[in-house]
């Protein structure tokens, strides 16, 4: 199975994404989005294959989101996308797109509704167990 994953390997939540991808058995494309920028036809397409709406894939917490006044409800979602195409960082984080779908991974253990079945243990880097000895996955 092919997969993408848009990247930011500063953030725990992305990284935890990442190495369940690899955990699968897949080794991913990584596009690392802050130095590799998004083309406003693939944002907008990530956006809507994930069934989101833009607001839904601002990023708030560690971006200059309230400074920009990016919560005045009059935004309109093409001037949201002009701002985070502008400063990539307001990018909610991690996409992954296989061919069993598109998600937003947060939670990291989002990605497993697109993965093949993974049955192996996996705990993610501060320890919580996503995947249990019976191969359960925990909720």
């Amino acid at each position: 199975m092919d997969a993408t994953i848009y990247h930011n390997p500063a953030c725990g939540t992305s990284r935890n994404t990442l190495a369940l991808i690899r955990h699968a058995g897949i080794e991913p494309t990584v596009i690392e989005y802050l130095h590799e920028p998004l083309t406003r036809d693939r944002l907008v397409e990530l956006i809507a294959a994930a069934g989101l709406g833009v607001r839904d894939a601002l990023r708030k917490k560690g971006t200059p989101y309230e400074a920009l006044g990016l919560d005045d409800p009059t935004m309109t979602d093409e001037q949201l996308i002009d701002v985070m195409l502008a400063d990539p960082i307001l990018i909610n984080r991690p996409f992954v797109v296989t061919s069993l779908g598109t998600r937003l991974c947060r939670p990291s253990e989002v990605v497993l509704d697109i993965l093949p079945t993974v049955t192996r243990p996996f705990a993610k880097e501060d320890g919580e167990v996503v995947i249990d000895q019976d191969g359960q996955r925990r909720e």
